[in-house]
């Protein structure tokens, strides 16, 4: 095959006039070569017709707009994903999906393939991922997040937007609305959400897909749990591939031992390999052209719970500080007040230790968690939230150790090493200042700040522990954050502002 220009690709074929019969803009040039018109209709014929390496006109015609300039493997999955109206996209976390995503629709939206895209996704990165990458790749589209009451919900829905975001849940909210808004490309982001097709959410965006609906599902991770995870995500892509009930599938790929335990069979892979089809993977380790390093954040609603008692907190220091000079240690002592109750336990006056609803922080934990297959390290600024972290995660299945002050340094020196070479712990749970310098912890890929520290150079060191010589993959670093003293924080850490020069700005903005 090569490319003549961006309109024509001549193909060397044995039987040509199969070709020509079935494209009307091509020509036979000599005995073994086809001059085809290099249009998306083409391109997916003969993709259709098997015929291998055949490149979307995305990759001629396209002008890839936005801040920055596309990795070849972000535009091979956008060509890819421009040919396949029903795809799984499985490129690991941190290799830029939702950026290849908005290229190849936004394609799409210019050759007038398809004029609106509704995005499922997690409520965490709805506007820190979705709606920031789109104005990065695709700012001369119109966006906007259908969340909040039911009215607002349908408004959006409703209103010109060419791209709307929207949670899972949020979806069964206004079903009747979305069946209703012309959108001809759904894209599922995290998709191992829809895993189970016995599920009200599953049942749901089946019912809204319609015949032409083109649909594109998004995961790292696909039946990382189990084989028979794969099934509810072929039956949305590719029902053809799985068998009509979901037992047969698991006949399929696991064979029971127990009356209670099941194992998979020894093909499972093969069988699951087949029913997520089409699809297209890049590991960061194929992704040579990535950055080392990958900075992610994520949003985490506060729960009522912590809400009120955040409020409370932030009208009780103002009424503290009113008329008094704030100091940089009472700005440090009321920020971490804040800091505390935002990522789930507050020290009281008396030293007693409150405990807040964490279910919407750890539920995002848990998505970061699952959408890795490595190992990853979890820093948590305070000391009794670890342990309660702790708990919910073995209880949960996860192999887990702690590092805090209280850690002796010889069982510190275990930990590290087991965690090192050997398959548990896979999570390490870290107070950032007990293993900010000179450890070595590259058997993880992923970082996690359950919140922030307000020391720079502790950030830095923290996340220099999996960052280091010895690591063999991309590291991506994922931010939490659901109040504005957290908001703020981080902001301070990205611009690298020493937390002792602008402590004290930063706590007056927050009470103002």
């Amino acid at each position: 095959m090569e490319i003549i220009d961006n309109k024509v690709l001549l193909l060397n074929l044995r039987n040509p006039n199969k070709v020509t019969t079935v494209i009307p803009k091509s020509k036979q040039i000599g005995q073994n070569k086809v001059a085809v018109s290099w249009g998306l209709d083409e391109a997916q014929v003969l993709k259709n017709l098997q015929i291998k390496n055949i490149p979307s006109p995305i990759m001629g015609k396209y002008h890839w707009p936005g801040m920055y300039k596309p990795f070849d493997h972000q535009k091979t999955t956008a060509s890819f994903l421009t040919l396949n109206r029903r795809a799984f996209c499985l490129n690991e976390q941190g290799t830029g999906k939702t950026g290849s995503v908005i290229w190849a629709a936004d394609y799409l939206m210019s050759i007038g393939k398809i004029r609106r895209v509704l995005v499922i996704c997690p409520l965490s990165i709805m506007d820190s991922a979705w709606r920031a990458d789109l104005f990065k790749f695709a700012m001369h589209r119109t966006v906007d997040i259908a969340y909040g009451s039911r009215e607002k919900r349908n408004q959006i829905i409703a209103s010109d937007a060419e791209f709307v975001i929207i949670n899972y849940d949020g979806v069964d909210i206004v079903q009747e609305a979305i069946s209703n808004g012309k959108f001809d490309l759904i894209v599922v982001d995290e998709a191992n959400a829809y895993k189970n097709a016995q599920t009200t959410r599953w049942k749901t965006l089946n019912r809204i897909l319609k015949p032409d609906t083109w649909l594109w599902m998004l995961t790292g991770t696909p039946a990382a749990q189990s084989p028979v995870d794969a099934y509810g995500l072929a039956k949305l892509v590719n029902p053809l591939g799985v068998p009509k009930f979901y037992t047969a599938f698991k006949d399929s790929v696991m064979y029971k031992i127990t009356q209670f335990k099941w194992v998979a069979r020894p093909d499972a892979d093969k069988v699951v390999f087949s029913a997520l089809q089409p699809a297209i993977r890049f590991t960061k380790d194929e992704c040579l052209d990535l950055p080392e390093m990958t900075y992610v954040t994520r949003e985490v609603e506060l729960t009522p719970q912590q809400r009120k008692y955040y409020d409370l907190l932030r009208k009780k220091l103002v009424l503290q500080t009113a008329g008094e000079q704030i100091t940089a240690v009472n700005a440090a002592v009321g920020l971490s007040k804040l800091l505390q109750i935002s990522c789930g336990a507050v020290y009281s006056d008396s030293g007693e230790t409150l405990e807040f609803d964490i279910k919407n922080r750890y539920k995002v934990l848990r998505e970061a968690i699952d959408e890795t297959q490595q190992k990853i390290l979890i820093f948590v600024p305070f000391k009794h939230t670890i342990e309660l972290l702790s708990e919910k995660l073995q209880a949960d299945g996860f192999s887990t150790a702690i590092i805090s002050g209280d850690v002796p340094a010889t069982k510190r020196a275990e930990i590290f090493k087991s965690f090192q070479e050997t398959p548990n712990p896979r999570v390490l749970i870290i107070q950032p200042q007990a293993a900010a310098h000179g450890v070595t912890l590259t058997a993880a890929d992923t970082v996690v700040w359950w919140g922030p520290t307000p020391s720079l150079e502790t950030y830095a060191q923290a996340n220099a522990r999996a960052h280091r010589a010895g690591q063999r993959h991309p590291v991506t670093v994922i931010r939490l954050q659901g109040s504005n003293a957290e908001k703020h924080l981080y902001k301070m850490l990205d611009n690298r502002i020493e937390d002792h020069v602008k402590l004290v700005d930063l706590y007056k903005n927050l009470l103002d």
